[in-house]
């Protein structure tokens, strides 16, 4: 039964996806099929797997504990709270902030976790700024 109810909201956010990237348009197209045609193809694969596990669910129900729900719930919040910081505090900022918290939520020792997010905030923003020409912004706090 958890995997149809997981199935079922997860369906959801698949129909979802596919809604608001089927009215995405961009005024300037660099490539033949656009930004919308990978997130298209992942909603699509993903409700494949949602009706898959329907039709066969695992006969076993296993809800899961309510510490690793406690855990789902931080994760969503540090990604919301880089979506919205991302653009006022900067790519490097945000990133660095956002991966402190997961490595810390999956047990990351302190040094671990200050090296991990120095390398993503920093070489990151670098990598992909700089390499491959993606703009990132530095935040509206360093203007």
């Amino acid at each position: 039964m958890s995997d149809r109810v997981f199935s079922l909201a997860w369906l959801g956010v698949c129909a979802l996806v596919f809604y608001q990237m089927w009215g995405l348009s961009v005024p300037i197209a660099y490539e033949p099929v656009g930004p919308k045609a990978f997130p298209i193809l992942l909603a699509i694969l993903m409700a494949i797997c949602c009706v898959s596990m329907m039709v066969s669910p695992d006969p076993e129900v296993r809800w899961p504990e309510p510490a690793f729900l406690g855990k789902g719930a931080v994760l969503l919040g540090a990604l919301f709270a880089f979506g919205y910081f991302f653009e006022i505090v900067g790519y490097p900022l945000a990133a660095a902030a956002m991966s402190v918290v997961v490595s810390r939520l999956f047990g990351g020792s302190w040094l671990s976790t200050i090296l991990t997010a120095l390398c993503i905030g920093v070489l990151g923003y670098l990598i992909f700024d700089r390499v491959l020409e993606v703009t990132l912004p530095l935040g509206q706090l360093w203007r």
